[in-house]
């Protein structure tokens, strides 16, 4: 059975969350990195602080815009540092930074964050967190496994026995195909 389904439906804060985007494929590339960031500031911490601090934390980084958020220098830095609408940690936001830059470089080399990751489809959870691992900053195996399973891309975001399971399926999130070599 799958806690989260049991949890969220209703819940004022998860509810949404739970209802409308976990496990939804489809996601562009601002999206995509919005989700990858509140991955990385859940780690350590409940995913229901994550979901209240959002709105301040997107509106802090620039509603996640890749361009904007790599161009961030130190003055960006102790600006999120000081501001009490987010999760400050220096790694956590020094590597989102870092990342966002990646994420740029991704649409020269991939094409972009959507299509880097289709490239990549199916591995393994474990071949996973080492390509992200290689790839980004503060990517460990439970921020992979959320960031995957959020955007379809591995299965388990919710219980067959939930209502939105249904819904996902009829999405056709990428974990349901298998990629032909």
């Amino acid at each position: 059975m799958n806690w989260y389904c049991d949890l969220a439906p209703g819940h004022p804060v998860h509810g949404s969350y739970h209802d409308q985007e976990y496990g939804f494929p489809g996601k562009g590339e601002q999206e995509l990195f919005e989700l990858l960031c509140l991955e990385i500031f859940q780690a350590g911490l409940s995913w229901e602080l994550v979901l209240k601090k959002r709105p301040t934390t997107v509106a802090a980084f620039d509603r996640f815009d890749v361009d904007a958020v790599a161009a961030y220098g130190e003055q960006d830095i102790a600006r999120l540092l000081d501001d009490p609408g987010i999760i400050r940690n220096r790694l956590k936001v020094t590597s989102i930074i870092h990342n966002a830059g990646v994420v740029k470089g991704l649409r020269a080399s991939d094409g972009g964050f959507a299509d880097w990751l289709a490239s990549h489809h199916p591995l393994e959870l474990k071949d996973w967190v080492k390509l992200f691992k290689k790839t980004f900053k503060f990517t460990g195996p439970e921020v992979v496994n959320e960031f995957l399973m959020s955007t379809g891309y591995l299965e388990g975001a919710h219980a067959k026995t939930c209502p939105v399971y249904g819904q996902v399926i009829a999405a056709k999130p990428p974990w349901m195909t298998k990629r032909e070599t």
